[in-house]
């Protein structure tokens, strides 16, 4: 890859992981504290719950997309980004540029879905 091209792709996983850590999620405290005000009920002290499970599920998410990030930009110092793991030929750029932190080609990706989709049918 071009060092232009790995240029460009530092820059948009640097910009993505600031807005990552400056967009809140990982530090607002809104919906893991709960008053007891609040939990007159159960079906109150249940949506507390379920709220405060999507937002550990939202900020997990957004962990795992920084350590990709990471991982990526240490790709990028080691000369092996926009290689795919599994066959070792170049990612699209198209694909980089929608997933920078992609570490399969398309084929590869599709064909690890298919493949956790037939391992959660079966479990």
């Amino acid at each position: 890859m071009k060092k232009k091209d790995l240029e460009h792709y530092r820059k948009l996983l640097l910009n993505m992981k600031s807005k990552i850590l400056n967009g809140g999620v990982l530090t607002s405290n809104q919906d893991l504290t709960v008053s007891p005000e609040d939990l007159p009920d159960d079906a109150d002290l249940a949506n507390t719950t379920i709220n405060q499970q999507v937002t550990f599920n939202i900020r997990q998410r957004e962990l795992d997309k920084i350590r990709s990030i990471e991982e990526a930009l240490y790709r990028i110092d080691q000369g092996s980004y926009g290689k795919c793991d599994d066959c070792d030929e170049t990612i699209g750029a198209k694909r980089l540029e929608r997933q920078p932190w992609a570490t399969l080609c398309i084929t590869h990706a599709e064909e690890r879905e298919r493949e956790y989709d037939q391992y959660s049918k079966s479990a």
